[in-house]
């Protein structure tokens, strides 16, 4: 099978051949049809020496963990619950499908767990990928298999808001318009905030946030945002804050932006030292809160929104290539923040960078 691989800390992806994967007793074997380039894919491709607790990524390396297919082998302890021919999005990750986290749908907790994409489990950059059947969910006929590749963002969207606890009628700023951001965005909007206001240096993404859920946007550059969130929140200050950037500096800014008694969500991975001022959340009584991954829950309301059409993430996709094109987008996506979310669709032909959709 084709395959993009990594080869070294910088370095472009190479489009390579692999053997076909073979499904173990409780796995599935999918074709991909959709995998979206992630941010944190980005980085790791870049990360020369253990930084973050994440160690530099293997020569041969197979990313990718944003994805949909479909089944085209079936492990023999899985037979009773999927067929081939089945449309899948899948947890990306490896758990022992036992254990109490993942019975409860929280495997990215279980003991043995084996990420994919970073090196020991390869990820969906390639035309098959290997997948637990405990970690599939099914795709219903609604959900195509771009918006089946959207399911893993919109997840991470879903259990910040989660986290952050939100009260119907309450004012949100999110700070960041990429996929995370557009995709807590999203969440806060129909989970029922008043105000969805999204701040982000690039107009693009500024524009894609009014489009898909925010209420109101802000350019940084052109008023301090604390006062444009009063303004645009009705004269209050909102009091949820979601820090979707992660980067030093980040969680600061949200800090600062945050009034009295507010509630900070992290969201955004910062995987470089940073350095806080402990003070500004001390004398405003902040509640800090970090997040990570998603439960199953997640991905199923993800999914059933989507079918019912209540929720509509799509226009966060802005572009889609083949393997032709796929490691000159990569490269692209590390600089160039005017696309959002683009895909890696591995039966494309004749594709080029920019992409369309």
């Amino acid at each position: 099978m084709r395959a993009a691989l990594f080869e070294a800390p910088g370095a472009p992806l190479a489009i390579g051949t692999l053997p076909d994967p073979t499904p173990g007793p409780r796995d599935l074997v999918l074709r991909v049809t959709a995998c979206g380039i992630c941010g944190s894919d980005l980085h790791m491709a870049d990360v020369h020496d253990s930084e973050g607790g994440m160690k530099p990524l293997p020569k041969g390396a197979v990313m990718g963990h944003e994805f949909a297919g479909e089944i085209v082998a079936v492990g023999k302890q899985a037979a009773g619950r999927f067929r081939t021919g089945e449309r899948i999005t899948v947890l990306p990750y490896l758990g022992c499908g036992a254990c109490a986290p993942c019975l409860s749908g929280r495997g990215y907790r279980c003991a043995t767990v084996q990420w994919m994409g970073l090196g020991a489990v390869p990820g969906a950059y390639a035309e098959y990928v290997r997948v637990g059947a405990a970690e599939a969910v099914r795709l219903p006929d609604q959900v195509d298999d771009a918006a089946g590749a959207l399911v893993e963002p919109l997840a991470v969207g879903l259990h910040a808001v989660r986290a952050g606890n939100l009260q119907a009628g309450e004012s949100a700023l999110v700070i960041g318009a990429g996929p995370v951001g557009l995709a807590v965005a999203l969440w806060l909007k129909e989970l029922g905030a008043r105000h969805v206001i999204v701040s982000d240096l690039s107009p693009e993404r500024r524009a894609l946030a009014e489009k898909m859920s925010a209420t109101a946007v802000i350019d940084p550059r052109a008023e301090p945002v604390p006062e444009a969130a009063k303004r645009l929140a009705g004269g209050e200050r909102p009091r949820l804050i979601f820090d979707c950037v992660g980067i030093p500096g980040s969680q600061q800014m949200a800090m600062d932006y945050a009034p009295a008694d507010g509630r900070v969500i992290i969201v955004g991975v910062c995987m470089q030292p940073d350095r806080i001022l402990p003070v500004k959340a001390v004398t405003k009584e902040l509640t800090l809160r970090y997040v990570f991954m998603y439960e199953r829950r997640d991905f199923e309301l993800a999914i059933d929104l989507m079918a019912r059409r209540r929720i509509a993430p799509q226009a966060m996709l802005t572009g889609r290539v083949g393997f032709a094109s796929f490691p000159t987008a990569f490269e692209a996506m590390k600089r160039d923040k005017t696309h959002c979310k683009v895909l890696l669709q591995p039966d494309l032909t004749g594709d080029t960078w920019p992409p369309t959709f």
